[in-house]
């Protein structure tokens, strides 16, 4: 019996792949990037809603916000963040789950541990590269801190509505859907210009 071919074998072989190398090779970078990226967008929801309960009301009730400029939509007050969310309170003003320095450390802990496990997959799979992976693994740190605080940015004009409107499990999936989205776009890009193509090199 003969060796049993891997799916990029098997795609590299294939007719269309031979008619079309570049569609080909992009097509197959784009299907494996998807794959991995939502898987890692599960990740990440599974940690925004799970670890802020396990890290407690201490931490849910410390407020750690920056820059905290108030914004005012209708009779509806908040201040807008880069950095950090609101404690939330029930009606009876007692602190709950899903907001204050808790949530902050969830949800970087959450998106780091993603691209922890996101990066490996995109590098040595999805694109193949064979370039220093010190170097890479740098330049994609960066790009996550850039993206990090770019998501944090646009979740800060709605997630204090949010809060006040939906239960956290429906707001978590905003979060991870507006987070992984945005990620997703961006970080395609970066994986283009960090893991380049061998080929032309």
């Amino acid at each position: 019996m003969g060796e049993k071919k891997s799916f990029s074998d098997k795609w590299n072989e294939s007719e269309f792949a031979k008619k079309h190398p570049k569609l080909a090779k992009l097509l197959y970078q784009v299907l494996f990037f998807l794959v991995f990226s939502n898987g890692v967008t599960i990740f990440q929801y599974l940690v925004f809603t799970f670890l802020p309960k396990l890290l407690g009301l201490k931490l849910a009730g410390t407020e750690f916000m920056w820059p905290q400029i108030p914004i005012t939509i209708g009779d509806f007050s908040y201040k807008w963040n880069i950095l950090g969310y609101e404690v939330l309170r029930d009606t009876a003003g007692e602190v709950i789950i899903g907001g204050g320095l808790g949530y902050f450390l969830a949800y970087e802990i959450g998106t780091f541990l993603a691209q922890c496990i996101n990066f490996p997959l995109q590098r040595n799979i999805t694109f193949k590269s064979h370039g220093n992976p010190a170097i890479q693994a740098l330049w994609y740190f960066v790009a996550w801190v850039i993206i990090s605080l770019l998501c944090n940015a646009i979740n800060g004009l709605w997630l204090p509505i949010g809060n006040h409107y939906l239960s956290p499990a429906v707001y978590n999936i905003l979060v991870t859907v507006i987070t992984g989205g945005v990620s997703m776009v961006i970080f395609f890009f970066v994986f283009k210009i960090i893991f380049p193509d061998e080929e032309k090199k």
